[in-house]
């Protein structure tokens, strides 16, 4: 009598989980964020006493650009929950008196494959600033969807357009250049 050892049915184990990943990883496509813009060099005056000349907070001259692509393996996750557009800012060198916000402005969906009375419909974010945290994420906007699924249905999304304001500008902050990074992410709401 034969008997199999230890080692052989690891490596059956192992072929399997490596086909259930394969399989799995061909119907789950990511959804992909881009980001078109450049980076922002805020002007702050020299402020040499409290309440002159200085607003306190100043706006960015151009425009963040986000599109991308939801993949229908995700919007089966979604059903009409909507994807969340979020983010969070990483300082390099910064004062936590300062504050950074995003606001929204524009947007489309594109609606591609066979899908029966579908919609995608982006919301939020678009009427007043929204504080972009250090710690955790708050939400730009979402992107909601509905509709009965179909044949290689996916949402391409684009030209939504994000304004950047910094606010907290005071003579109490030590000058200096400070600087951040800002990540957005999207995901299921």
């Amino acid at each position: 009598m034969k008997t199999k050892s230890p080692f052989l049915k690891q490596q059956h184990i192992k072929r399997y989980l490596y086909i259930i990943a394969l399989i799995v990883g061909g119907y789950l496509e990511g959804q992909t964020i881009n980001i078109a813009g450049t980076s922002w060099t805020a002007s702050v005056p020299t402020i040499t006493e409290a309440g002159t000349n200085y607003t306190g907070t100043y706006d960015n001259p151009g425009l963040l650009t986000l599109s991308g692509n939801l993949p229908g393996s995700f919007l089966t996750l979604l059903t009409s929950a909507g994807a969340r557009i979020s983010m969070q800012h990483v300082p390099t060198s910064w004062n936590s008196a300062l504050k950074l916000y995003a606001k929204r402005s524009g947007g489309t969906t594109k609606i591609n494959g066979l899908c029966i009375g579908c919609t995608a419909t982006i919301s939020g974010g678009n009427v007043n600033y929204v504080e972009i945290p250090q710690t955790g994420s708050a939400t730009l906007s979402t992107i909601t969807f509905t509709g009965v699924l179909g044949l290689g249905q996916n949402v391409d999304y684009s030209a939504i357009n994000v304004q950047l304001e910094i606010g907290g500008v005071s003579v109490t902050i030590p000058a200096a250049a400070y600087s951040t990074q800002i990540v957005f992410t999207i995901g299921a709401n």
